[in-house]
């Protein structure tokens, strides 16, 4: 029989390779960002086109590299950064495989100008395929000039699996965050099809945060801090009024090298135990410092993830950490996320002497034992109550009684035969077969989130004109993002005024909007857009009516008439998707006549 094993052609092995480090324009700009850090760079500039996809360029004014080291760069498993297996150990740099330029250079035309500061004249490369087809001497500044064209054109099954150009500069804005968070003396400037969205200066940690996610991030840092032997921990933690109904600002950074750690953030969690309402995200920035022999960054080929010899210490030391920094600046804990306002002390009571006074002790001369005993009773139980006016502040008023007494005797009646509102959450309603229990909220979001639709595919919308116009702060990222999200909600009725890098002004809105909500309305607008990552059918019109209705819609703890719960019940039916919210939950659930008989069945 003969031989049928064989080595791969060079050209194969890489796009092989390629397939690991390369998944998208996102991981190419990591590589060339951590490349341009290891040369002792103090000033890098990204330049995307398409997303990345038909051009990614960094330029650095690091170290730069000879002619010799330029070609070298492009070989497999061609690196400065280790010598013996041993230093896979003891890494201080980013990159250290030696296989990224190799399996960029074989899926994309690659061209390189680079040069060292002990150089005259530096070097000019230009590969594509992993083929050098043109290498020349050429005047060039001191630094490294790498352009990557035409990302996967001789794989075009993997440049199909390419998403929308939304998606993927997503992505590398990811990327650019999370190695321009890591770095913060380094200056970063991005650039995607000519138009600038970050210039970011060298600066400190904090004034980094800022830059990247706009001045209202200021307000909600709690600075975290901790040094010890095992670990040392710096950065900061948002505060929990602050918290996010999704994942959203979470960066883990070990030995400057961003990671991914679900076992981390369970700590952080953790330590914000009491303090978060169900289903809120804390957002934070915390760089570890742990020795480089106690860790292993070489499990993943991203090298984003970690693992630390003793993680158990870790956990217990980053929660305390964090749990004492949230004591230390007085971040005061939200005991009841659902409090009753009937249950509170009445207004009245705050009027009242703190401490009341001692009651007298009188005595009537004229008391005769032998008198007629309902006067005696009805004068001594004047007289004591005269003396001892003050007493009455212990005791909730007759009005006060009868008044809650009502609130409790509404909470326990039948309004109708028609609807019953149960907990001021659920909407309890008799059909033919059984009975519906209706999640009011969520079908609140249902009515209003079809009628955005509706009023969306109108000719004419409606809009009220603010009295003065508002004027919102936000990052550069996110004005980008609602630039160009602009038309789609001047559609629904939003009026601007002026776009600027750092804010936005608004001059009207939707006549359900009211003025208070605009802000909070547009930040979880640009929340869900970049938490979801939406597919390539992504439609923005139906994020924004989805969030739009979920910020307006009544919440859980709101009283409904009875008009107003029948309303409610006629309007969810009338939509044309009844049983589903937009967030894709279950909006009401019945119980037929037979699951009723079979709860008493004996």
């Amino acid at each position: 029989m003969s031989d049928i094993i064989q080595l791969l052609p060079d050209h194969v092995a890489n796009q092989i390779a390629a397939g690991e480090v390369v998944q998208r324009p996102a991981s190419v700009v990591k590589e060339l960002l951590e490349n341009s850090i290891d040369a002792s760079s103090t000033s890098i500039q990204l330049i995307i086109r398409d997303a990345g996809k038909t051009l990614i360029q960094v330029i650095d004014n690091g170290k730069g590299m000879s002619t010799i080291d330029a070609k070298l760069s492009f070989e497999r498993h061609a690196t400065s950064k280790i010598r013996v297996a041993e230093d896979l150990f003891k890494l201080h740099t980013k990159g250290f495989r030696g296989e990224a330029m190799a399996s960029i250079a074989a899926i994309s035309h690659v061209e390189m100008k680079t040069k060292q500061n002990s150089q005259e004249i530096g070097t000019h490369i230009k590969i594509e395929g992993s083929k050098v087809i043109y290498q020349e001497m050429t005047a060039t500044p001191v630094g490294t000039n790498i352009a990557v064209k035409n990302l996967f054109y001789n794989i075009p099954a993997r440049r199909n699996f390419l998403k929308s150009d939304t998606i993927e500069t997503r992505h590398i804005i990811d990327e650019f965050q999370r190695v321009s968070l890591t770095h913060p003396e380094i200056a970063f400037s991005l650039y995607h099809n000519d138009n600038e969205i970050y210039l970011l200066k060298a600066s400190n940690l904090r004034k980094r945060i800022v830059a990247i996610f706009g001045a209202k991030m200021n307000e909600k840092l709690v600075p975290v801090s901790e040094d010890t032997e095992m670990i040392s921990i710096e950065g900061f933690i948002t505060k929990p009024n602050f918290s996010k109904k999704k994942r959203g600002e979470q960066f883990f950074f070990v030995n400057n090298r961003y990671v991914k750690s679900p076992y981390l953030n369970h700590a952080v969690v953790a330590a914000f135990e009491g303090l978060l309402e169900h289903g809120s995200h804390p957002s934070y920035f915390l760089y570890l410092t742990v020795p480089s022999k106690s860790i292993d960054i070489n499990i993943h080929p991203t090298k984003t993830e970690v693992k630390f010899d003793d993680e158990k210490a870790v956990y217990a030391i980053l929660r305390a950490t964090v749990k004492h920094s949230l004591g230390q600046y007085n971040v005061a804990p939200i005991l009841d996320f659902n409090r009753d306002a009937t249950l509170d002390t009445p207004y009245n009571f705050t009027k009242q002497e703190s401490k009341p006074s001692s009651p007298k002790i009188t005595v009537d001369p004229s008391f005769n034992p032998f008198s007629n005993e309902d006067t005696i009773q009805n004068k001594s139980s004047f007289q004591h109550v005269k003396e001892n006016s003050n007493w009455e502040s212990l005791y909730v008023t007759t009005d006060e009684v009868e008044f809650q007494e009502k609130l409790f005797d509404n909470e326990q009646t039948y309004p109708s035969n028609k609807t019953i509102q149960i907990q001021r959450k659920y909407l309890l309603s008799s059909i033919k077969s059984g009975v519906v229990l209706i999640h009011q909220s969520l079908a609140h979001q249902r009515v209003l989130y079809e009628e955005f639709l509706n009023s969306s595919s109108q000719e004419e919308v409606h809009s009220q004109q603010l009295l003065f116009p508002i004027t919102i702060s936000f990052s550069s990222t996110e004005i980008e993002m609602l630039y160009t999200l602009k038309s789609e909600l001047e559609n629904v009725g939003f009026c601007f005024d002026e776009f600027t890098k750092e804010s936005i002004t608004i001059k009207g809105t939707p006549m359900s909007i009211s003025e208070s909500k605009i802000s909070k309305i547009l930040e979880e607008l640009l929340e869900n857009i970049n938490v979801d990552v939406p597919d390539i059918n992504f439609k923005p019109l139906e994020i924004m009516a989805s969030t739009f209705a979920k910020s307006i819609a009544i919440k859980t703890g709101h009283v409904l008439s009875q008009k107003e719960q029948e309303n409610l019940v006629n309007s969810l039916f009338s939509c044309k998707e009844p049983s589903i919210s937009p967030s894709g939950k279950a909006i009401f659930k019945t119980l037929t006549l037979q699951e009723i008989d079979h709860l008493f069945a004996r």
